[in-house]
């Protein structure tokens, strides 16, 4: 079974949540909608206090060339615009809604009917990705109109849709694929057209079998007029999902030190991205709502929730049954690549995956000791770095040793440190690191 080639881990899976259908998650009395949900330039808002609107109006205009739109999830009146703390303490400006209501724009399509036919142009297609403020939904949140616009001189001739999900506990993925197969694979079929090729692969963690047999059978419908589309099972192993290493597993390129994918030919998005694309430019729908997933082991019903964007966290938390007694640490996202909360009351945007609930042991770390040089760290690095070596580095300041020894390649997974018998942070020195080199990598372009 395929898979990448270079380190690698083997969590325990914990999906509880696998075979629970998505819920929706009721629409609040207010809603606290961040303008800077995506890399890039933050949006640029074009409301004003006092303004009414609808869902699905256009509330923030793109800040640059890399960014996106933002929309308004609800109906109501403009409350506020004013800087909000998240679940960090990082401040974000913000658009705050009272909601009124649920009156949509007229020309989102709100209906279930499959729209299977595209008679849209390239350039179309992507002027309506644009305006619905599409971003990578893996947790990048990159604009995906950039992504489906490569360099001139990249031959792309792949299109790889990341439905892996190998973070632990994560299922809202899987259930898109159950759920909503043929809208996936007809945004599949638009991105194709959108970049001018015929082959996709949709990449699929094993453990999901159920979701690659659906999405199998629906293909022969689809697999017309020279579309090649096809679903590869991939073998269980953490970050199977990593851009790097998705594309390595399924078509044996390498992208290099520096690179982006597109210089091997492939465009990766993942398949929540895809299904938004779908909404995008079949239905006129912009991102307004986000699947989630809430889960942990002493979570009394967890599950998979779809909630309109800014809505509180705390809501969909509430319908899994609240925080359990014993709960150490709240993670949005994952455990792998996700980060503590010091609370649930943040609204949700498009870089939310997750809120998985630890208990007191999971959440506690291992004493730290010294480190005894056994190399486990190097052995699971999926890009091959030394992360032992790059942590010492950042926690030293040995900033322009840690750049030559190309501390930017880290995907800050975590196998490194899951791996470590000593218990030593290094993921922690090396995002520090990580970010101090980015730091001085933009001033020396900037000169």
């Amino acid at each position: 079974m395929k898979t990448f080639r270079l380190g690698g881990i083997h969590p325990k899976e914990n999906k509880i949540t696998a075979s629970v259908p998505f819920k929706y998650v009721p629409i609040p009395s207010e809603v606290i909608i961040p303008l800077d949900q995506h890399i890039g330039a933050p949006a640029v808002p074009c409301v004003a206090v006092g303004d009414k609107v609808k869902a699905g109006q256009t509330i923030g205009n793109p800040g640059g060339f890399v960014s996106a739109a933002v929309h308004s999830s609800v109906s109501g009146t403009v409350k506020k615009i004013e800087n909000v703390r998240d679940a960090w303490g990082v401040l974000h400006n913000c658009v705050i809604i009272t909601v009124e209501g649920d009156d949509w724009m007229e020309n989102i399509d709100k209906s279930d009917t499959l729209i299977t036919e595209c008679k849209l142009e390239a350039k179309e297609i992507l002027d309506k990705i644009t305006a619905s403020g599409i971003v990578g939904l893996g947790g990048a949140c990159f604009p995906t109109q950039v992504k489906l616009m490569p360099p001139k001189d990249a031959k792309i001739d792949t299109l790889i849709v990341n439905a892996v999900e190998c973070e632990p506990y994560l299922t809202h993925n899987h259930r898109l694929m159950l759920e909503k197969g043929n809208e996936v694979i007809v945004g599949v079929k638009i991105i194709l057209k959108a970049l001018g090729i015929n082959k996709a692969i949709i990449g699929v963690e094993n453990n999901k079998k159920d979701a690659i047999e659906h999405l199998k059978s629906l293909l022969p419908k689809y697999n017309t007029d020279g579309v090649q589309i096809s679903v590869e099972a991939l073998k269980m192993k953490y970050p199977q999902g990593g851009e790097k290493q998705l594309i390595h597993a399924l078509t044996g390129r390498v992208v290099r030190s520096g690179a982006i994918p597109a210089a091997t030919g492939v465009v990766v998005q993942n398949v929540a991205t895809v299904f938004a694309v779908y909404e995008a430019v079949q239905k006129n729908k912009p991102i307004m709502e986000i699947a989630l997933t809430v889960s942990g082991k002493k979570v009394a019903n967890p599950g998979n929730f779809i909630l309109r964007i800014g809505t509180p966290l705390a809501d969909a938390v509430a319908m899994a049954g609240g925080i359990p007694d014993g709960t150490g640490k709240l993670i949005c996202g994952g455990p792998m690549m996700g980060r503590s909360m010091i609370s649930v009351n943040t609204p949700a945007n498009k870089r939310t995956s997750a809120v998985v609930m630890l208990d007191e042991k999971e959440s506690v770390r291992g004493k730290e000791t010294n480190c005894m040089r056994c190399g486990k760290c190097v052995e699971a690095c999926p890009m091959g770095l030394e992360p032992y070596l790059l942590s010492k580095m950042s926690k030293l300041k040995m900033y322009d040793e840690a750049e030559a020894h190309a501390i930017f390649d880290c995907i800050e997974c975590g196998c490194c440190a899951f791996s470590c018998p000593s218990n030593r942070p290094l993921l922690d020195y090396v995002r520090l690191g990580k970010a101090q080199v980015m730091a001085i990598m933009k001033n020396r372009n900037n000169k």
